[in-house]
């Protein structure tokens, strides 16, 4: 013990240490690319389809066992430590929910939490390798930015699979190209693989695989195709080609000229991707491709939205249509949103659990678009209100409508609307989206309108007259730019240069609010009708991808609605305000009283942003009846309508002040009017207006005993920008025989399926007080 301890702390004994260990040859700075210590035994790779070499499901290999990562606090500071780890720069997004496909074995991390700056993926805070309580549908994907480090060594990094894949698909006309009109529905099938676009031999080519390919294209479904056409194409290349006629034999023989890259294509007709099918490539060695084959050809059936001429519009309005038994909300592009499924004339929403791509495919197909792109979970598309009608979805992909696959009804404790499930669709490329522009923004979001007009050989550039420009104009401009919602509409756009585009080719344009393209939309184009001249005064537009989204609670309506005579004298603050009928103008003041119908309104905001006043601080109104601000001048309609939808009496908050009254468990308050606040509704909270205070009525003073209906509409100017304006209006019937009034039967104005709107529309009213 006494010579250990010598050894340690003598001189002698550390100079010994130092010689010994030059001798052993102890690990000394290198001067090669440095081993990250804290990835040392770990592998990583990029899994699942359909992706790209830059993206995938993140696996990493720890202890000779592959496993996945958990999307449960992941963020975007952790996928850029993941790229970075895989040999790229940086990331630009992440997923969650299995988007790749669920991968298998270990999960080896779970609450992921990285600041982005770490060296490894081992430095960042988690529940320890392999403690997770997920399942691999919580899988998390990165999308890397193609760019590689300079002087990476993948040594640590495996691809996942030693095969080629498929990145995209595309039909090429065999005729025509350049010429034919968007949505191009017929052609032979390329593919992109990593080394360019290749064609596909049809050797063994199926319908089942003509059905994939449109689904992945943005089409519902294929048809047959002509063979006779294409066979007696190749013919007259064969013979143009051999007679040197240069024209027709050029043309002819360079659509000979054919790059096979695949064939042996297998698909069962349910996958969402080319890439799900069994696939076999050509080897780079490989002489001979499709010997007596040629390149496959598909033709697909557009659905309603795209069809292309006036002969298969009128065809397909001719035919007698039911109503849809499914719809998507919410979304800021076609093809997307929340899905919602009618059942017993009400429509309600779907839980997530189980929720795929085969079930999202088959909502996809049945409105007219290809397969999915992605099945969303979690409510990415803003929370429904009202029923839940089904959980626990499992489609084979083959089902006309979802209605036709297994599931399972729903408990009041078995889902949430915070579970509600979504889709994304592969849609038809139309080319709306190179027919418009913005300029002179800050950012790529917000700018001057600019569209393209003219045929071929005299395109020109010009602007939209402001006259009139609101925000369902802006809807539909950041629709087609393909840059979501509509955050304003401008009518002036002052403080946007302009550039040299000085003329104004549109003006008068109306929108209702759903069309694809401005040019949908009713318009003037000649002559230009413009009242105020120049350029600052054209339509611009700022666009958001995410949109708030306001629901009245119908029921508490209905649970609170009675009539209260009111003393004049105590409705001074309310005539000021206008909140009263205009006979009582003519009253005698202060004597005599008002009759109200008074109702609480409690207005959610279920979408994925904070509604926000269009106004700023500084145009806000002080009110002193009400001790507060009023950031809206008109933000709800009360009326009285007839059944045949006459309007007998209307009331209206004439200023409105907007502040969280409660919120759900997980959702703090932001806004709150007192001490010239903020004010807003925060996503996931709610505004209440208690039946009790100043100007929360209809005055139905003047309104003679009968059966009426009780509408409530939110935002009825559009001033602010939502996702979906068709759930803004509630209805009620409701019998007053004088001296009292019956409501019932509210409900949000699209909740309802056709007939039984029509039913409500046509109810004849109450005999007694008898609800039934």
């Amino acid at each position: 013990m006494q010579l250990v301890s010598v050894w340690q702390w003598s001189p002698l004994g550390l100079l010994l240490c130092l010689l010994c260990s030059l001798c052993l040859g102890s690990p000394s700075p290198s001067t090669g690319p440095e081993k990250k210590a804290g990835s040392q035994g770990l592998r990583f790779r990029l899994a699942g389809f359909p992706r790209k070499s830059y993206e995938g499901r993140v696996e990493i290999q720890r202890a000779g066992e592959w496993g996945t990562i958990c999307d449960d606090d992941f963020t975007l500071q952790a996928a850029h430590v993941l790229c970075r780890e895989l040999g790229f720069t940086e990331a630009t997004g992440w997923t969650h929910s299995a988007k790749y496909g669920p991968g298998t074995g270990r999960i080896w991390l779970d609450n992921l939490s990285c600041t982005g700056t770490e060296q490894s993926v081992a430095e960042c805070a988690s529940r320890g390798w392999g403690n997770s309580d997920c399942t691999h549908d919580e899988d998390a994907g990165v999308i890397c930015k193609d760019q590689r480090l300079p002087g990476f060594s993948d040594s640590n990094v495996i691809e996942v699979e030693h095969h080629l894949q498929v990145e995209e698909v595309r039909l090429r006309p065999a005729v025509g190209w350049g010429r034919r009109p968007l949505p191009v529905t017929e052609g032979l099938v390329e593919v992109r693989l990593p080394d360019g676009w290749s064609q596909v031999c049809d050797k063994g080519w199926s319908a089942h695989n003509s059905h994939v390919v449109c689904g992945m294209l943005g089409f519902p479904d294929e048809k047959r195709v002509n063979t006779a056409f294409y066979r007696k194409l190749r013919k007259r290349a064969a013979k143009a080609s051999a007679r040197r006629h240069k024209p027709l034999g050029r043309l002819l023989a360079q659509r000979q000229q054919h790059s096979f890259g695949l064939h042996g294509v297998a698909c069962v007709g349910t996958e969402a991707h080319l890439s799900l099918c069994s696939l076999e490539f050509y080897r780079a060695n490989d002489t001979t491709r499709c010997p007596g084959g040629a390149p496959a050809v598909v033709s697909c059936v557009p659905g309603p939205l795209y069809t292309v001429s006036s002969g298969q519009k009128k065809q397909q309005q001719s035919k007698p249509q039911g109503e849809a038994y499914v719809r998507l909300k919410g979304g800021a592009h076609p093809g997307e949103g929340r899905v919602e499924v009618l059942k017993a004339g009400t429509w309600g929403t779907v839980c997530d659990r189980k929720w795929d791509l085969q079930a999202a495919s088959v909502v996809c197909r049945e409105l007219g678009f290809g397969t999915a792109r992605e099945a969303l979970t979690g409510a990415r598309m803003g929370q429904g209100m009202g029923a839940i009608h089904l959980s626990e979805v499992r489609c084979s992909g083959q089902e006309p409508s979802l209605w036709k696959c297994p599931y399972k009804n729903i408990t009041a404790e078995d889902c949430s609307h915070g579970q509600d499930a979504g889709v994304r669709c592969n849609l038809p490329y139309t080319g709306v989206e190179t027919k418009i522009r913005l300029s002179g923004g800050r950012i790529r979001h917000e700018g001057r309108v600019e569209v393209q007009i003219g045929g071929p050989g005299h395109l020109r550039w010009g602007l939209i007259c402001g006259d009139d420009w609101g925000t369902l104009e802006a809807m539909v401009a950041c629709r087609q730019l393909g840059l979501g919602y509509a955050n304003h509409g401008l009518q002036e756009t002052w403080y946007w240069d302009s550039g040299n585009i000085t003329e104004v080719v549109m003006s008068g344009v109306r929108c209702t609010g759903i069309e694809l393209s401005l040019d949908q939309c009713a318009h003037h184009s000649t002559p230009i009708t413009c009242k105020r001249t120049g350029t600052h005064f054209t339509a611009g537009v700022i666009c958001s991808e995410t949109a708030s989204d306001l629901l009245l609670h119908s029921a508490l309506v209905q649970e609170t609605a009675y009539i209260e005579d009111r003393p004049l004298h105590m409705l001074y603050c309310a005539a000021e305000e206008n909140c009263l009928a205009s006979s009582a103008r003519l009253a005698n003041w202060p004597y005599g009283h008002r009759r109200l119908l008074r109702f609480s309104s409690q207005i959610h905001n279920l979408g994925r942003a904070d509604f926000r006043p269009k106004a700023g601080r500084h145009s806000w109104v002080w009110h002193e009846c009400h001790g507060h601000y009023h950031s809206m001048d008109i933000f709800t309609h009360y009326d009285i309508l007839t059944p045949n939808g006459t309007k007998v009496a209307e009331g209206h908050k004439a200023s409105f002040c907007l502040e969280d009254t409660e919120c759900q468990e997980d959702v703090s308050k932001r806004y709150e009017c007192a001490n010239f606040g903020e004010q807003g509704i925060t996503v996931g909270c709610w505004d209440l207006y208690r039946h009790d205070i100043d100007c929360q009525w209809i005055d139905i003073t003047d309104v003679k005993p009968g059966n009426y209906i009780l509408q409530v509409v939110i935002n009825p100017n559009f001033e602010v920008a939502e996702s979906d304006f068709t759930n803004n209006a509630m209805k009620c019937n409701c019998k007053y025989d004088g001296h009292r009034i019956w409501v019932h039967n509210c409900h949000i104005g699209d909740a309802f399926s056709e007939e039984a709107n029509k039913r409500f529309e046509r109810y004849p009213g109450q005999t007694s007080n008898q609800i039934v």
